[in-house]
């Protein structure tokens, strides 16, 4: 019990990344060092995760040797293994007891909730000191970029609309009352990204209910309850849009393309220069150096894997990616205990992986927490059946005469 409470804590801290190191890396390295010693195990179920995430860092440091100046590129792929190192940690755990999934999961909605009313208040100017929990007139909360603070209040705010979708009425109103604010709190991030990644992966979740689930009563209850939720979260948002600030920041936002991403050298001309870069450096130029040469960065994972990592380390991601997906969604639908939270976990990485387009994932701490998540649980169905197949090779007493 205190392991798991230690690592809910830590889920906890992922919530607030103000300063590097945050207290979520130092707490980890603590806490999986401890873990190591008394007696971490990592079966051959998370093998592909762990061969691939080393493979891609390795990748990385052939990347460094072509750089004439490394300058601080070491700690980057440091950060960058330690996070993998994280993700196997959390995929470790999850295999051995499934019932961490719960506490992981409560830990992620308390730090979500807490740091979105952050950057809330702080945004609407009505917290003491609260403009540190802003940038660029945009909520952020306790983190360091508004790109990132949006994407991380997307799993919670998944989960508690389960939990609307499937729970008692007797726990809907906190549960309304959290998604409110984590909606708003994507909301006020004005972030493209995070404003596609909710509306898309609430989609994909009532589809997914919709597919598993048979009842036409339960199917009734989920259109009726994502109907209502969804009137209220747009009202919520039309309220929002009565001020000034807020309405002219919004219209900036919501256009499709802008004027950095279209223009001359802008952010697709760049991805098309760089997959041309790509082409004659195998190697990769080095962690960094597409931002430093071109005055942005690659806004792009795939781009980034290439040009940081090199080919080794972007065929090493798209084959850890597809792999996760592909097995993920045969696990999806079977009925476990872990299954919601498979569910949950895998839509969110689905839509992480469509926003890794025009976003940079690579040191997004809560993406490495996603894929633990899928890939404790894809060991744990894993188990599941080897222990079938063994129960079925058992040979069977005869029958007493």
């Amino acid at each position: 019990m205190i392991a798991s409470m230690l690592v809910a804590f830590g889920v906890f801290l992922s919530g607030f990344v103000i300063n590097e190191p945050a207290p979520y890396e130092l707490f980890l390295v603590a806490l999986i060092g401890i873990w190591a010693v008394f007696g971490l195990r990592l079966s051959r179920h998370i093998a592909p995760l762990i061969v691939l995430y080393v493979t891609f860092n390795i990748g990385g440091m052939f990347s460094i040797l072509t750089m004439d100046n490394v300058k601080d590129t070491p700690m980057y792929i440091a950060v960058s293994l330690f996070l993998a190192f994280t993700s196997m940690f959390f995929a470790a755990i999850i295999e051995a007891d499934h019932r961490r999934l719960l506490l992981i999961f409560r830990a992620y909605v308390a730090a979500a909730i807490i740091t979105a009313l952050l950057g809330i208040l702080g945004y609407l100017g009505v917290l003491p000191g609260g403009e540190v929990f802003t940038r660029y007139g945009r909520a952020m909360g306790a983190f360091q970029d508004p790109n990132v603070f949006g994407p991380y209040l997307v799993l919670p705010a998944l989960y508690l609309m389960y939990g609307l979708l499937t729970g008692t009425l007797k726990a809907a109103p906190l549960r309304v009352v959290g998604l409110v604010i984590l909606a708003l709190g994507v909301f006020f991030s004005f972030s493209r990204a995070a404003w596609g990644l909710l509306p898309i992966t609430m989609v994909l979740l009532v589809t997914t209910m919709l597919i598993k689930e048979r009842t036409g009563a339960f199917r009734l209850k989920i259109l009726v309850m994502t109907l209502v939720g969804t009137l209220l979260l747009v009202g919520a948002i039309i309220v929002a849009l009565q001020f000034d600030q807020i309405a002219d920041l919004f219209s900036d936002r919501a256009k499709l393309v802008q004027s950095y991403d279209g223009a001359r050298l802008g952010r697709f001309e760049r991805h098309a220069i760089g997959f041309l870069m790509a082409m004659e450096h195998p190697l990769g130029i080095g962690p960094l150096e597409f931002g430093l040469m071109w005055g942005e960065d690659t806004h792009n994972i795939w781009l980034k894997a290439l040009m940081d990592y090199g080919w080794l380390g972007f065929v090493s991601y798209v084959t850890l990616i597809v792999w996760t997906l592909v097995l993920g969604f045969r696990f999806l639908l079977r009925e476990r205990p872990w299954q919601p939270y498979l569910m949950l976990s895998y839509i969110v990485l689905v839509g992480h992986a469509i926003i890794g387009n025009v976003i940079d994932t690579d040191h997004w701490r809560h993406f490495y927490l996603l894929m633990g998540i899928v890939w404790g649980c894809i060991a744990l169905e894993m188990r599941w059946q080897s222990r079938l197949r063994a129960e079925a090779r058992m040979p069977t007493r005869p029958l007493p005469a």
